[in-house]
């Protein structure tokens, strides 16, 4: 029999009588005058599945199973079970949502229907923020009373989002009369933790009042968590270098990279192949502490008055310590095999460097925090029995800050030891393999003992990121609903201000530099022997070169910064990127809710129209570019001005957004649905902000390999995505608990985003690589008979550039002493660098559509139940994964097939619950090269014993069988990354006051 605990409510009284008739044989005695809330599982089913079968419209929703017992920790993975919704990922533990093919940016996120800003911005680079989302990770489960997922739009629902919009309820002291109370702690045992703590605590309590008379009440929740963790992973930089093959020709400079290399079954002539950039290891450890605390007032002056005034705050606190190692490829490839794939990979790619080229190491230190503060004040008024009036207002920021002591984002210490002779790649299987001769005998610097070791190890470049993102959004809202014989008229305006201010900087020191001036310099105590594959231990890692050094990045950064006479200090006046984003909002808006019959069946149709006027700023303060320097065969520094520049505009657009809701009861068990809406979705803002950023050129643009970039990210104009939203549905509620539906589903959008490339020069930037010297260091280069590949091309234009090419020597050790020596620098007579430049335009339209099937069944008085749900996702554009490298392909992100089912059980005070989540590959990232995030999967489980019928117990498992997680581009051989995940369990106690 299901466990009843007793509970004062103002629950609708059908609810009441309908839970109190299932479980009537199993309540408890109660006072003359209380109710019976049912908890559990069941319950918890049983109540989203009467808010879906009551709803005007296609609405799923999720209820707490208790008083401070929501489903699952974390929000995001509760929503991975409705039907069309999937998740996103970081760090093993749900972040942001999808929807029916719609990322995190294109949902609505409210709390209480408020419309909540978000701020997550990229800790490493200095690119613009963009993020529109509520990232879910910041909000414990623990306060949350319910979350429901409106999937079709309505009038009175605020705009951004096409996926859905979701809003999450928090608790209310007049839910319960009297005093409520609920304090739970849970132990955390992260499996993947390797420096941490093995079990970190997790601490939540909830606090509910009312006076006798139900006028004053008070609510108060907070709760505090802790996780620490490891990950090991491997990535490959980029697979961005797709071109069609050629016959190999190092006298034409055609195909140079495999002149003279053993081949394998090459391309045929004019198929497209790629190679990598790098091969990368690393381990990383993190901590996150994540607070929250709700505070709610409630007020009832009159009978026909409730005033609530509430407080938010949320915040997550994220620092993380990171090593890798790491083998960048020169372009010159002594063997090569390849596959059969139509966009061919070396699966098996072999350099022979010569003696000392470098053996790349890496140390980080970052840290980030994401809070949320949000004043809210809401007063609803039953003016007389026809109408009611609801007044709301809030000012809520969302803020994305530096989580270190010294003031900046993450910094990234470069090392390298100049150890190796021979280089290869071996991408066959899920892991790559990387394999190196060791070999410092004839380098000078080392200690020239044939082998790694810390004395070999040089600094080479720091690099620190600050990154900052301030959301703030001040809405206030007048709804109205009057009421009708046979339905209500509704109506209402809205105002919405929204302003987002982004900075972004990085800067650059060189301590030995790309050429590695100083090995041994690093002190002994700072480093320490680590093997990088001990930790993939999922993955065959035979073969892998396991020698390397770890350390701690701030020590390290700051010895050199005083050794090297440079500032180890994040903070920072002038930002790369500083972006600002203005939206002003009016609204307004009615509907007609109307009861009828069609055929003796009732019926309900809910009608209204939406009209929005959106004004938007775009200001940006750019610190421009001056010049570019050529630091060594690959590497290059954009030097900056020394103050920022602003630059404004504007733009404006109305919206018109129609929405019609209409369902038949067929049956008194069966209903049909159909909705037509209209919903848009605003651009991201880094979209929106008028940045331009010119990019490190990843070569020099006479090498054949590569080309300079650029990113123009203003475009204030940009329109919002405009979808019609088609929707029909059948429900089949067969039991009190139990229902199976089928729906399918259609999203007509226009405006969607692409990027559209041009040459054009940039801040008359000239290019170094190009030029007259350049040019000379080819036509002499070709003269000695040598290739003209990256690495020699600096050389010669460096000697040329100081009158020193008869010095000109073919061997590593030369090329790395004149690196070290010299940087070559742009003059007038180099050409202007021509930039391939993007920037975004409305410029596509596209069609999603598919079907979603979910059922819920309990057995009986068992206890026993199953609850599964499967969707189709389509959409008529995909990425061409043999399509021109040289172009932006745009395809729909996002897209894919997700599935989720559950066994649950709940009997004799046990609560148990073994879940199934599954998504489908999906395209993650488009332009002209796409990321691919593989099939996933994930067991969890719930159990729970009533001790007592106020102390619970429980165990919770997540991602039980440690499944990992994997990217690739055109093909499976190109991994673009992968991370190798674990459990987490959680052990925890519940007491209800």
């Amino acid at each position: 029999m299901s466990h009843l605990n007793m509970k004062r409510s103002i629950l609708s009284s059908t609810i009441a009588a309908v839970l109190g008739t299932i479980y009537a044989g199993s309540a408890l005695a109660q006072d003359e005058g209380d109710e019976i809330v049912v908890t559990g599982i069941k319950a918890s089913l049983t109540r989203s599945m009467d808010i879906k079968q009551d709803s005007v419209g296609v609405v799923d929703a999720i209820s707490a199973e208790d008083m401070g017992k929501f489903p699952d920790t974390n929000l995001a993975e509760s929503l991975q079970r409705i039907t069309g919704v999937s998740i996103s990922r970081n760090n093993g533990e749900g972040s942001k949502v999808t929807v029916r093919g719609f990322g995190e940016d294109y949902n609505l996120i409210t709390l209480n229907g408020r419309a909540m800003p978000g701020a997550s911005a990229p800790i490493a680079g200095n690119a613009a923020p963009s993020s529109r989302s509520f990232d879910f990770a910041n909000i414990a489960s623990e306060g949350v009373s319910g979350v429901e997922v409106y999937k079709t739009g309505k009038a009175n629902i605020s705009s951004g989002g096409i996926g859905a919009t979701i809003n999450v309820k928090t608790a209310r002291p007049f839910d319960h009369e009297g005093l409520k109370a609920s304090i739970g702690g849970k132990l955390v045992n992260d499996s993947t933790n390797s420096t941490g703590r093995d079990i970190t605590p997790e601490v939540s309590g909830l606090f509910s009042w009312t006076d006798s008379d139900s006028k004053f009440g008070v609510g108060l929740s907070a709760s505090h968590q802790e996780r620490d963790s490891g990950q090991d992973g491997a990535f490959v930089s980029n697979w961005n270098n797709t071109r069609a093959w050629a016959t190999p020709n190092a006298a034409t400079n055609t195909n140079a990279q495999f002149a003279g290399a053993t081949l394998t079954n090459p391309p045929a002539v004019g198929q497209l192949f790629t190679t990598p950039t790098d091969i990368r290891y690393y381990h990383a450890d993190t901590t996150r502490t994540r607070d929250n605390a709700q505070l709610v007032l409630q007020f009832k002056p009159a009978d026909s008055i409730v005033t609530t005034l509430d407080y938010t705050f949320a915040q997550n606190e994220s620092e993380s310590s990171r090593g890798e190692q790491s083998l960048w490829f020169v372009n010159a490839a002594s063997s090569a095999t390849f596959d059969n794939a139509t966009v061919r990979t070396p699966v098996i790619y072999s350099e022979n460097t010569g003696a000392g080229k470098d053996f790349g190491l890496a140390l980080q230190h970052g840290g980030q925090t994401n809070d949320l503060k949000s004043l809210g004040l809401n007063v609803a008024w039953d003016v007389n029995d026809k109408l009611k009036v609801t007044l709301d207002a809030h000012d809520s920021k969302a803020r994305s800050l530096p989580n270190t002591a010294d003031g900046y984002s993450w910094v990234n210490v470069g090392m390298a030891a100049p150890v190796i002779g021979n280089q290869s790649a071996d991408f066959r299987g899920e892991l790559p393999i990387m394999t190196i001769t060791k070999y410092d005998d004839n380098r000078g610097g080392t200690n020239q003992n044939g082998k790694l070791d810390i004395d070999d190890v040089s600094t080479q470049v720091m690099q620190m990121s600050t990154t900052r993102q301030t959301t703030e959004t001040k809405q206030i809202k007048l709804d109205g609903d009057w009421n009708l014989d046979t339905g209500a008229f509704q109506f209402g305006v809205e105002s919405r201000s929204t302003e987002s201010h982004g900075q972004g900087y990085q800067s650059y020191d060189p301590f030995g530099d790309w050429g590695i001036n100083n090995p041994g310099d690093i002190p002994n105590d700072l480093l320490k022997p680590f093997d990088y594959t001990k930790g993939l231990k999922d993955y065959n890692t035979k073969g892998a070169v396991n020698t390397a050094f770890t350390g701690d990045a701030v020590a390290i950064g700051k010895w050199a910064s005083a050794k090297y006479g440079r500032t180890f200090a994040g903070a920072t006046k002038n930002f790369d990127n500083d972006t600002n984003v203005k939206e002003d909002i009016s609204a307004a808006y009615f509907q007609v809710k109307l009861d009828g019959e069609l055929g003796g069946m009732k019926t309900h149709t809910l009608a209204g129209v939406r009209y929005e006027q959106t004004d938007v700023t775009s200001t940006v303060q750019l610190v421009k570019p001056t010049s570019i320097t050529w630091l060594s065969n690959n590497d290059f520094q954009v030097n900056k001005d020394t103050k920022a520049t602003p630059y404004s505009s504007d733009a404006s657009y109305s919206h018109l957004l129609p929405s019609l809701d209409f369902d038949v009861q067929l049956r008194d068990d069966l209903k049909g649905r159909f909705s037509f809406s209209k919903t848009i979705a605003r651009a991201t803002y880094d979209n929106l902000s008028g940045a331009v950023v010119v990019n490190n050129p990843s070569g020099p643009t006479t090498a054949g390999l590569v080309s300079a970039t650029a990113n123009e990210n203003g475009n204030p104009g940009l329109l919002p995505l405009e979808s019609s939203n088609f929707d029909a549905s059948i429900e089949w509620y067969y039991s009190d608990s139990s229902y199976a539906s089928f729906g399918l589903w259609e999203k007509r959008v226009a405006n969607f985003i692409g990027t559209e490339t041009v040459k054009k020069s940039l801040f008359d930037l000239r290019d170094p690589t190009a030029g007259p010297r350049a040019q000379a260091a080819i036509a002499a280069l070709q003269s000695l008979g040598q290739p003209t590949d990256e690495n020699r091309l600096y050389t010669m234009t460096a000697l040329i550039d100081h009158n020193r090419q008869a010095d000109y020597q073919d061997t590593q050790a030369f090329r790395d002493e004149i690196e070290r020596t010299y940087d070559v620098n742009p003059t007038s007579a180099d050409p202007l660098y021509m930039f391939n430049t993007t920037h975004p335009v409305n410029n596509k339209e596209a069609k999603i559509h598919g079907w979603e099937a979910a059922v819920q069944h309990f057995f009986g008085e068992t206890g026993i139940g199953v609850s599964a749900n499967y969707t189709k996702v389509l959409g008529d554009i995909s990425y061409d994964v043999n399509g021109d490298p040289n172009v932006n392909q745009f395809a729909l992100l996002g897209l894919s097939d997700t599935a989720n089912g559950s066994l649950i059980y709940e009997n004799h005070g046990i609560q148990a619950r073994v879940s199934y989540n599954w998504r489908d590959q999906y395209l993650a990232g488009a332009g002209t090269s796409p990321v691919f995030v593989e099939a996933f999967s994930q067991i969890d489980f719930n159990l729970s014993y009533a001790v007592t019928d106020s102390l619970t117990v429980s165990l919770e498992g997540l991602n039980v069988t440690g499944e990992n997680a994997r990217l690739h581009a055109r093909s499976e051989r190109q991994m673009v990354s992968l991370q190798d995940l674990g459990a987490r369990y959680n052990l925890g106690v519940r007491y209800n006051f």
